[in-house]
């Protein structure tokens, strides 16, 4: 049936040619766009999933700049712990020669200064937009990722690195604890205060001799040296003794002397401030040649004794940890000295750091060493002071916690290679700051390579999540094309076909012609 008021071909063809025009529109939209889905009525779900991915590499564009940023602080900071180390080898090198004592000290203590100055100007202009790592205890945290969890949530994630202060500040002691909590990280000599005789003799072994028969040997080792001497007809245990105390004598052992002013006793003293000697003696018949007493106190007698050395100890916990801010005070007679530790520091630390502080008060007579129990691993501080009175020294350790922590580098200012002693402390302390030094340039270049990869990382991550995104929202540009072609083909038609249907209407005209 045909109408003049319905054209119901005509519909057919503008229905076809309206959704021709529309697949034809997005098709020429990708094309001027490039994306398949350029907004949230293309496809809701994928989009909202780009866009998330989106956000994150921008996140992940100002991650690359933070670690850039800290990569270039931190480089800074290596060349100047290195340039350090290196002012400080040179300062070695002045302290060995000024170990003779035919040099110009003076000239060298000059060099040393000038070299002290050098450092510290490298230290002060170790920053990169302001930021020095070099001086000051707090971490740095540079932000290196994004991590979401499967929830959405994201967290930043840092990495943090450590300053080491290669300042030569001394710190500031913090609040004492009492005496029997400063017990805790430390005693003298097994207690918390000590009286201790530095220069009234040493430590003095009287050993005792009996004369048994003729043939008989007496023998001794001391450290690690042996004498001895067999009994003829007419001797008496004062010859045994004369004999014995010339071929020690003889020896030249340093710090080791004998006294055989006695009947029938030989008296041999260990005056070495920081050597322990080891004493044996023994006998055909063992119980006429044995240690009776040591620094005047009767002993069991014995075939062996140890003679301790002239300095007494501090001896460090074990166990006790140390914290930044923790601080110790090691009080001399009437002369006080203070090291305050910083992070991650052990009682290794701490021992060197006093010594660096008594060593660079430099109190005329007071020297130190440490020292370290080969059988428990303790860590030790002798310290002697040499009055030359022969009187007793008081030794004190007392600790506090919430002190500033001193400098890497305290006691560089105090180097003093014009005298004997200050030459010989002089060369034991530049090791350590040597030592620190060079932990500070080993940190930073773990630092760096560590902030390198993540920088890799996060380059990799970034082109991986745009292509990741292009996949998803991109555009084939090569089907687009074909399929533009094909609907411009269409369209054509479908314009023909709606004009063929139009004109049906005018046949209905011949019939009533």
């Amino acid at each position: 049936m045909s109408s003049i008021l319905t054209n119901n071909g005509a519909m057919v063809a503008l229905q076809t040619l309206n959704s021709i025009n529309s697949d034809l529109s997005k098709t020429q939209s990708m094309i001027s766009t490039g994306k398949d889905i350029a907004s949230a009525k293309d496809n809701s779900s994928v989009w909202a999933i780009s866009k998330v991915m989106e956000s994150d590499v921008a996140g992940f564009n100002a991650i690359s700049d933070s670690l850039a940023l800290g990569e270039s602080t931190l480089a800074v900071a290596s060349e100047a712990a290195e340039t350090v180390t290196d002012l400080l080898t040179q300062i070695k090198e002045k302290v060995v020669s000024a170990q003779e004592e035919n040099v110009d000290r003076e000239k060298i203590q000059t060099d040393i200064d000038a070299l002290v100055g050098q450092v510290k100007s490298v230290i002060g202009a170790a920053q990169f937009n302001g930021l020095s790592l070099v001086e000051g205890t707090d971490d740095v945290n540079i932000l290196s990722s994004l991590d979401r969890a499967s929830d959405g949530t994201v967290t930043a994630s840092d990495i943090t690195v450590k300053r080491q202060d290669l300042s030569t500040s001394a710190g500031t002691f913090g609040t004492a604890l009492s005496d029997t909590a400063s017990a805790a990280y430390g005693t003298v000599n097994g207690s918390t205060n000590s009286d201790y005789t530095t220069d009234a003799g040493g430590t003095e072994a009287i050993m005792g001799i009996t004369y048994g028969s003729d043939g008989d040997t007496y023998s001794m080792t001391i450290d690690g040296h042996e004498v001895s001497y067999t009994t003829a007809s007419g001797d008496d245990a004062d010859t045994v003794r004369d004999a014995l105390a010339s071929q020690i004598n003889a020896l030249g052992i340093e710090g080791i002397s004998v006294d055989a002013s006695t009947s029938g006793k030989l008296s041999v003293l260990n005056t070495n401030a920081f050597s322990d000697v080891e004493l044996t003696a023994d006998s055909t018949t063992s119980t006429n040649f044995e240690v009776e007493e040591i620094n005047g106190v009767d002993i069991t007698d014995a075939n062996a004794a140890t003679l301790n050395q002239r300095a007494a100890t501090i001896d460090f916990s074990t166990s006790a940890g140390v914290n930044e801010g923790d601080s110790f005070k090691v009080t001399v007679g009437s002369s006080s000295y203070t090291y305050v530790a910083g992070k991650d520091e052990n009682m290794e630390d701490v021992a060197r750091g006093l010594k660096t502080a008594i060593d660079s008060a430099g109190t005329e007579g007071v020297t130190t060493a440490v020292q370290q129990d080969e059988t428990t691993g303790q860590w030790k501080l002798a310290v002697d002071d040499d009055n030359g009175d022969g009187t007793s020294t008081t030794l004190k350790l007392t600790v506090g916690t919430g002190g500033e922590a001193s400098g890497g580098l305290f006691g560089l200012d105090n180097i003093d290679v014009t005298t004997n002693d200050g030459a010989d402390a002089a060369l034991g302390n530049i090791e350590t700051l040597i030592n620190n030094a060079v932990d500070a340039a080993s940190e930073f270049g773990s630092a760096q390579g560590r902030i390198e990869t993540q920088s890799t990382f996060i380059s990799n991550l970034t082109d991986a999540l745009m292509s990741g995104i292009g996949s998803m929202v991109d555009a084939d540009m090569e089907e687009a094309s074909a399929k533009l072609q094909a609907l411009q083909v269409q369209q054509q038609l479908g314009v023909q076909s709606l004009s063929i249907a139009n004109q049906a209407p005018q046949t209905i005209l011949s019939l009533f012609g």
